[in-house]
């Protein structure tokens, strides 16, 4: 009778074990953030993020990785602040992470619950529209996340004794592709 059982199991369970996890991998990323203050108004640019997303019964989970120093905005002092100012020594990175239904690479938009950690604070944003464009087997994301300095308890820096605006939107533009190195 066990060994019915056991191999009623294994043919039920077979299918199981054999289906792989479906992952992908962030080609290319330029992530763009824009700080404004009355005076002036300046963008700083990565393209150094890291990502990887897994999908499994349905779901993509995916977790993309930013060194906070690789933000560079054109004028080394603005960058050296904006490290001291997000505590980027003892934070040093940026993560999102988002968990999407596998069929969304079926839509043009996706509307995605991002999880941001930023300056040893996280914030949590809700439906995000982002484009999603597929070209061959790569899938471009493009989409701005409505960011603010108070989502992660930052004091505005100020230029005259004037702060900047609470609003630093981050423009988003990925290529992802599957991976295909994974058995």
């Amino acid at each position: 009778m066990n060994a019915k059982v056991l191999i009623i199991f294994l043919l039920f369970a077979a299918p199981t074990f054999a289906q792989t996890d479906e992952q992908w991998i962030l080609g290319q990323s330029t992530l763009t953030y824009h700080v404004s203050h009355p005076l002036h108004t300046s963008e700083a640019v990565s393209h150094a993020a890291k990502g990887k997303g897994v999908c499994h019964q349905g779901q993509c989970d995916f977790l993309i990785a930013v060194p906070v120093k690789s933000f560079d905005s054109g004028d080394s002092n603005r960058d050296l602040h904006m490290l001291q100012v997000v505590r980027g020594a003892q934070f040093p990175l940026v993560t999102v992470r988002t968990r999407l239904p596998e069929d969304a690479a079926s839509s043009a938009t996706i509307h995605a619950d991002l999880e941001i950690e930023f300056a040893g604070q996280t914030a949590n944003y809700r439906q995000v529209p982002l484009e999603l464009k597929k070209d061959g087997e790569d899938f471009h994301v493009a989409g701005t996340i409505p960011a603010t300095l108070s989502d992660f308890k930052i004091d505005p820096p100020s230029l005259l004794a004037i702060p900047v605006k609470n609003e630093i939107p981050v423009r988003v533009e990925m290529t992802w592709h599957e991976d295909k190195s994974k058995p």
